[in-house]
């Protein structure tokens, strides 16, 4: 993307620079507590596990302090510059963009402290699906913060179109572990577990790809479509034991 004319207020620019760099350290944050919650839950490890999932939770602060300072910026913004078009809609798409990244780190942290019970029992299967899933969302959110950083539109848009693979996979692991379940109620506890957390991962897909919305619109003036691409449903079926 072209770099945005500067104004004749130079300060203005500088708060325009600074506003988008507040952002983007917001979603380093939120990226970091992703990152620790895969490693509590991956390595299946007790001691590591709790020392991961605090610093995660830890954090979470941080990120909602973070997003108070970016609203009282752009509120003084808007007070004081009177800002138009692309500014306009960068400035006020800043505050969907923080909430979005708020939940996000919400949803990390709880995550991580799932980990922390789920490392007490020994699981008889793979967490191969869960470690792709983190893998996808990872690199959906790290795209994402580069976009906005960036204010590219073509990496918000593939993004966008991410979405489905996470949903494809979250529902490949809502039918796995249902199965365990059934096969041994010993599974229920760990199993109920592990799906909330793929929940929680679906969950800051679905914010990711929200923000990749805001970001093509912040840059191009024009929304995109309503329906987003999306996985099966079959997570959503009443999933009932064979005859």
């Amino acid at each position: 993307m072209a770099d945005a004319p500067e104004h004749l207020v130079k300060s203005y620019d500088a708060e325009l620079k600074r506003l988008r760099a507040m952002i983007t350290e917001m979603g380093g944050m939120v990226e970091n507590q992703v990152a620790l919650a895969a490693q509590a839950i991956l390595h299946h490890d007790a001691t590591a596990a709790q020392t991961a999932a605090q610093t995660a939770v830890d954090e979470d602060p941080k990120v909602d302090a973070l997003e108070r300072e970016v609203e009282q910026f752009v509120v003084r913004m808007l007070a004081l510059r009177q800002p138009m078009a692309a500014d306009l809609r960068f400035i006020v798409a800043s505050l969907k963009m923080t909430g979005d990244l708020e939940r996000i780190g919400d949803y990390a942290a709880n995550a991580a402290k799932r980990s922390i019970v789920l490392a007490q029992f020994s699981l008889p299967f793979s967490l191969a699906g869960l470690s792709n899933m983190f893998r996808l969302v990872q690199a959906q959110l790290k795209s994402i913060v580069d976009a906005v950083g960036a204010g590219d539109p073509d990496k918000a848009i593939e993004v966008w179109q991410s979405d489905q693979a996470v949903d494809d996979v979250y529902n490949g692991i809502f039918r796995e572990l249902i199965t365990y379940m059934m096969e041994d109620p010993r599974n229920i506890t760990p199993c109920t577990h592990l799906l909330f957390i793929a929940k929680n991962l679906e969950r800051i897909g679905d914010h990711t790809t929200n923000i990749a919305e805001t970001v093509y619109y912040a840059v191009r003036g024009e929304v995109l479509p309503d329906a987003r691409p999306k996985g099966d449903t079959s997570a959503y079926a009443i999933v009932r034991p064979k005859e």
